[in-house]
């Protein structure tokens, strides 16, 4: 019995960006470790996903927005864009190259990645994550930020004779 590679959902034109959001890094990095969202946002768990890096490699903006901070977090260094629709996206260990204020575009540089990510089996991780801020009628709410690339999911079939 053979095997069909089956293609779902919408594939864009070869060349084309398509979707609001892309990799923060480039090439397309391995996924060190996966997003585990806590049952409750106090608890234990994995709020993004780490991404292989090298030290010293650029961080993109992985989708259009404001930087909200630029600066030091428990000795790290970390960049958060706010993005349409009450998402925030952050970025750690990055050493900023853009200031708060600053407005950016999918694949617009940010910073440079820093080694030091505890836990990290590469010599350097980036951890990226996403959360949607508190509403009217909402909560705060981490979100896998591997999600928001709304890649083509790919399938394999069996082959039918």
């Amino acid at each position: 019995m053979g095997l069909v590679l089956s293609l779902v959902g919408d594939v864009q034109a070869a060349g084309s960006r398509g979707g609001e959001f892309g990799w923060p890094l480039r090439p397309r990095p391995a996924v060190e470790r996966y997003f585990d969202k806590p049952e409750r946002n106090w608890l234990p768990g994995h709020r993004g996903v780490d991404l292989a890096g090298s030290v010293g490699q650029t961080v993109l903006a992985a989708g259009a927005g404001i930087v909200v901070f630029a600066g030091m977090v428990a000795g790290k260094p970390v960049v958060s864009i706010e993005h349409a629709g009450g998402l925030r996206t952050t970025y750690e260990p990055v050493r900023a190259q853009v200031a708060v204020g600053t407005r950016v575009r999918r694949g617009t540089p940010i910073g440079t990645l820093s080694a030091g990510h505890e836990g990290c089996p590469a010599a350097a991780c980036l951890h990226w994550g996403a959360r949607r801020e508190a509403g009217a009628h909402s909560r705060r709410e981490y979100v896998d930020p591997l999600g928001l690339l709304h890649e083509v999911p790919v399938r394999l079939l069996p082959m039918t004779a």
